[in-house]
């Protein structure tokens, strides 16, 4: 049988992806902090820058702003020119009027932040560039306020530059730790991998001798891999240990079914031998009283014919109990033939039969139409004929009598019953009917022998199935009983296949 390998590359693609998704995390999150951290430290510096630019423009401007000479003024704002990141700057009067200005736009629309109280200068960021107003005071008086206004193109320029570096180590990084992981996962998912093909192969094969190959070092893998080695060990020796008692008990099987089948046909064999011993010598007595009763009968006094007469019932009540005795141990020993049978129709074979026997009597039969039954046509007769005659036997009290066949489907599936009108019986005695030899009734009021039932039952359980008895006295009794197994079609058997009944 050949092994389908396993698919090993799972472990190795996890162990890869993820020590790129560590090593990627770390870097993405090392980037973004320098960046926040450069941002941070570029907009102080800029800040710092501005705020000396208009700390210097300020200090040159008070002249200018005493004695009322906006030239002076913008000739100390023309030296920003020099640079290129300022786009404007300007004086402003306490009454917010513009002293001076110098601007890279003629078309400038600039709204000053407000210098909060307490505080000499204020800047804010805006979209593309950075606004810094400082008050310019001399001899604690308020002269007005200087501005400058940089673009942030340089910040643009750094940031770029920063992704690309970022963006250039980050692909190295990642070609590094695609390279060292492919150099250590196998060195952690090869031996897991090894365990894997080795668990699928014993679990296919079926065969516990195959071991893990072992690890020298002392990691967890390799303690894993000697456990599970350990354990396939112990199941290898539990394994032949419970086929080793599974050949000896396969064995002990063999030897008690050939015992049993000697005891059987020695039993079989002793079972004639007695009952053709026994009968020999009971006919022989039958046949002597008959001749005392038909030849000397008319000598012999009414008290000498009554003993020959209980003489004569007494040989054919023995007759009966061998005749039952060999009928219970064949129907225990008898090879069954199972098949599709009707048992209603079954039943209404055996009712006739009971008519015929005794035609002068009046008894109503009502047989209910049921599934195909499964089993042995014979034994399932013997089962009917005892049951039907046990109704029809405890109803002849009766003028007009009522026996009924028919099944109900039940929680555990489909019962049969055997149901009359007759004396019945005490149901705390139930437990003695199925017994040998084990009557309810004396033999004066209804003849038998006390074997019929321990025969049904049997028959029963053989069948796989199940047989109780319902009664109370004077009221009639129903037995009821199940099969193994029944077949689902039709009562008349309209499957096309013969059914059996007897």
């Amino acid at each position: 049988m050949t092994t389908a390998r396993p698919r090993t590359t799972s472990i190795l693609n996890r162990l890869t992806w993820m020590n790129l998704l560590v090593s990627g995390a770390a870097l993405l999150l090392a980037s973004l902090g320098f960046l926040i951290y450069d941002q941070f430290t570029f907009h102080e510096a800029l800040r710092r820058n501005l705020s000396a630019q208009a700390q210097i423009i300020g200090a040159n401007s008070i002249t200018a702003l005493t004695f009322n000479d906006p030239q002076a003024a913008e000739n100390t704002l023309s030296a920003l020119k020099n640079f290129p990141d300022v786009l404007s700057a300007g004086i402003v009067t306490p009454e917010g009027s513009v002293f001076a200005r110098f601007s890279r736009d003629s078309n400038e629309h600039l709204v000053l932040p407000v210098v909060p109280s307490g505080r000499n200068e204020v800047i804010t960021f805006g979209p593309g560039e950075a606004v810094l107003v400082r008050s310019i005071e001399f001899q604690g008086k308020n002269l007005g306020a200087v501005y400058v206004r940089s673009g942030l193109g340089e910040l643009s320029n750094r940031l770029w530059r920063y992704l690309l570096i970022s963006g250039i180590v980050f692909l190295i990084s990642l070609i590094g730790a695609l390279l060292v992981s492919a150099v250590y996962r196998r060195g952690i998912a090869r031996p897991i991998v090894r365990l894997a093909e080795t668990a699928q192969a014993v679990s296919e094969q079926r065969d516990y001798s195959l071991r893990a190959p072992p690890l020298a070092d002392q990691t967890e893998i390799a303690l894993l891999t000697t456990a599970f080695n350990e354990m396939l060990t112990q199941i290898q020796a539990r394994d032949k240990a419970l086929r080793d008692a599974q050949n000896e008990l396969e064995e002990r099987v063999q030897q008690r079914t050939r015992e049993l089948l000697m005891a059987n046909r020695e039993l079989e064999a002793f079972s004639y031998s007695v009952s053709h011993d026994l009968r020999s010598p009971l006919q022989t007595i039958e046949g002597f009283v008959h001749i005392l009763l038909t030849d000397y009968g008319p000598k012999l006094d009414d008290e000498a014919r009554e003993y020959l007469q209980q003489l004569r019932a007494s040989s054919r009540r023995m007759s009966e109990l061998i005749e039952d005795l060999l009928n219970l141990s064949r129907v225990s020993t008898t090879a069954m033939h199972k098949e599709k049978i009707d048992l209603a129709k079954l039943a209404r074979s055996v009712g006739d039969d009971l008519r015929r026997r005794s035609p002068g009597r009046e008894v109503r039969f009502l047989i209910q139409d049921c599934p195909i039954a499964i089993g042995d046509s014979r034994l399932l007769r013997i089962v009917l004929e005892n049951l039907l005659g046990n109704a029809w036997k405890y109803t002849s009290g009766h003028t007009q009598a009522k026996v009924e066949f028919g099944c109900e489907k039940r929680a555990g599936g489909l019962v049969y019953f055997v149901r009359d009108d007759g004396a019945g019986f005490d149901t705390h005695q139930a437990e003695r009917l199925f017994k040998p030899f084990q009557r309810l009734h004396s033999a004066e009021q209804f003849p038998g022998t006390g074997v019929g039932l321990a025969t049904v039952q049997r028959i029963i359980q053989r069948h796989g199935g199940d047989i109780w008895a319902e009664s109370k006295v004077n009221e009639g009794a129903t037995f009821y009983f199940t099969l193994e197994t029944q077949s689902q079609l039709s009562p008349t058997g309209d499957s096309g296949e013969r059914v059996r009944t007897g």
